[in-house]
């Protein structure tokens, strides 16, 4: 039974260590989760969906209601002859007033927009996705700053653990020293340089610490999660297999070359005639038939309707400067995606150039430290023995310390140009 609890503890502990670690890759998901321009794709799409209902809502009837009074000082009548016999048969003839007034409405219907609603629609559609492929690229950009931060934490973590392991070195030795000065050994000098020398590292620790908490909680404020005791684990240091680039860049000039496309469309729909219904109807004076308008002034109901047939002419004027106009804007576009493929091209071959030279580096890292650690080890038995003094430990020391420091600077730097390949590549 007791080995059951046993396990049930070992694997809670495990889990709580497995939580308290972070990785390069959730922090990535966090801020672009977190980082406030994630809201604006929910705008275009809410925008992208308002703009495709206007152009759809251009098919339902259009209605124009309107009310109008006018005066004239000149109005149609009968010629005299003709009213003089008109007038001889008994009937009154008032003619037209100089005063005339209407309410009425103006009604039409699409039947046929030369494909200006359906071009209409694939513009705004394809000027979405060029908007969203813009905002792809803005957030893109997001993740080489926290990686850039994630392994400037990581350096300088290590940087502050290299110099607790000094402190431990140093206290090991100025207790040495201590005690051999009580014996008369060792000079009070010895013992306040490595003293001193402790002092100063305990102050370094002190800023490296300070600024790896500033670094943490800028980290904090893109992921929007607490870090306080988290472990932050190295990445993968694995080189992708790949090397063919997927940026969001050129998904964008992509977006950008089907947006002129669509724009295209349009320039055709324009010179395309359109058809449509019509209704003009009012009531008041005067009337469509102004016979009856002249022998009388009531108000009347009036309604036309018909066909309407209209083609814009100068749509043809322009057509083929506008035509060149895209053609010139995407070969614009065209020459910008070859330029940032070429630049890429270079800085790819450049960062692996830089990885390889790391690894070559690399190769006698633990080396140099077993090597400074065996001459600080001897140094510390030749003071045991009187044979050095304290400056000449101090300088094995330091060492050695420069030593460690600089084959974790090259694992973390090794760690960060593979990841900055990958940013690269966006793999």
């Amino acid at each position: 039974m007791w080995k059951l609890y046993l396990l049930l503890v070992l694997s809670l502990f495990a889990g709580i260590r497995l939580s308290a670690q972070v990785t390069l890759e959730e922090c990535v998901k966090l801020v672009q989760d977190n980082y406030p321009l994630i809201r604006k794709y929910d705008l275009l799409e809410q925008t992208k969906e308002v703009n495709l209902s206007d152009i759809n809502k251009s098919w339902l009837p259009q209605i124009n209601v309107y009310g109008q009074g006018t005066v004239q000082n000149e109005i149609p009548s009968f010629p005299e002859s003709l009213a003089g016999i008109i007038s001889q048969t008994g009937a009154s003839i008032s003619g037209l007033n100089e005063w005339q007034y209407k309410v009425g409405a103006d009604i039409s219907q699409n039947i046929w927009d030369g494909g200006a609603s359906k071009t209409g629609r694939k513009i705004e559609r394809a000027e979405n996705a060029e908007r969203q492929a813009a905002l792809d690229v803005q957030l893109y950009a997001i993740r080489e700053r926290v990686e850039d931060l994630y392994f400037g934490i990581l350096l300088i973590e290590e940087q502050a653990e290299q110099i607790r392991i000094m402190q431990a070195l140093l206290q090991s030795n100025l207790n040495k020293l201590r005690t051999m000065h009580e014996n008369g050994t060792a000079m009070q000098s010895d013992v306040d340089m490595v003293e001193a020398q402790y002092l100063s590292n305990a102050q370094q620790l002190i800023q490296a610490e300070s600024t790896s908490k500033s670094y943490r909680k800028v980290l904090e404020i893109f992921t929007g999660r607490s870090l306080v005791g988290q472990e932050l684990t190295r990445p993968d240091a694995s080189i992708p297999q790949g090397l063919m680039s997927d940026r969001p860049e050129l998904r964008h000039f992509e977006a950008q070359l089907q947006a002129n496309e669509a724009r295209n469309a349009s320039i055709t729909a324009s010179t395309m005639p359109k058809i449509g219904l019509f209704v003009q109807a009012y009531y008041g004076y005067p009337g469509f038939d102004y016979f009856e308008s002249m022998m009388n002034r009531n108000l009347s109901f009036n309604i036309l309707a018909g066909v309407k047939v209209s083609w814009n002419i100068g749509a043809f004027y322009t057509k083929k400067n506008n035509r060149r106009k895209l053609r010139l804007s995407s070969d614009n576009i065209a020459v910008e995606r070859d330029v940032f493929l070429f630049n890429t091209n270079m800085q790819i071959q450049s960062q692996l150039d830089h990885i390889g030279e790391l690894k070559a580096v690399m190769k006698e890292n633990d080396r140099i430290v077993e090597l400074r650690t065996n001459v600080r080890e001897a140094a510390e038995s030749q003071l045991d023995n009187g044979v050095i003094d304290a400056t000449a430990l101090l300088t094995k020391l330091t060492d050695e310390k420069q030593a460690r420091l600089t084959a974790s600077y090259h694992e973390i730097q090794l760690l960060q140009s593979i990841y900055q390949l990958k940013y690269t590549l966006n793999k």
